[in-house]
């Protein structure tokens, strides 16, 4: 396979990929150009590439960037802006793992704290504090995992998938 059509797929499933996370399409495609990128790009050449509009390509670079995982890179005597990713694999994950903590898990923690102490004796609240405490439960366990592998350093990581083989 020729490197422009392995590259091309690799951006493509990254993109699909991206809906997993939470994110959009063109802003995990946006990130994998940067990834495999061997210099920083600049939004007219992501542009480009991807065949995408200006402000498509600015309001996911800013995404990228509110989410860290992308930056401005300023390189001397060029007045365009450049962007590079983090190729690092397991801090790209960890930061991934951060982001989708703070904007889906914490506020249904918030949210399942305040309604699971919900007044009334009949049988649909008994039902509903029980189903409550179920998911707050299960919420926090995921949170003190997530907690864990964010904290976590590389060995520690890969000393535990080790031990899965």
């Amino acid at each position: 396979m020729k490197y422009s059509e392995a590259k091309e797929k690799y951006i493509q499933a990254w993109g699909t990929l991206g809906s997993s996370w939470g994110v959009n399409r063109t802003m995990a495609q946006i990130h994998a150009l940067l990834m495999v990128a061997t210099a920083p790009l600049s939004a007219e050449e992501i542009m480009e590439e991807l065949k995408i509009s200006r402000g498509n390509a600015n309001m996911n670079l800013r995404a990228l960037m509110d989410w860290g995982l992308a930056e401005k890179v300023l390189i001397s005597g060029e007045r365009k802006e450049y962007f590079k990713a983090d190729k690092d694999i397991m801090k790209i994950s960890v930061q991934v793992a951060k982001e989708r903590k703070k904007r889906e898990l914490d506020p249904i923690l918030k949210l399942l704290n305040e309604i699971s102490e919900v007044d009334g004796d009949t049988n649909e609240a008994k039902e509903f504090k029980k189903i409550t405490k179920d998911l707050l439960k299960f919420a926090k366990q995921t949170e003190s995992v997530l907690d864990v592998y964010i904290q976590s350093n590389q060995n520690w990581f890969f000393k535990i998938l080790g031990k899965l083989r």
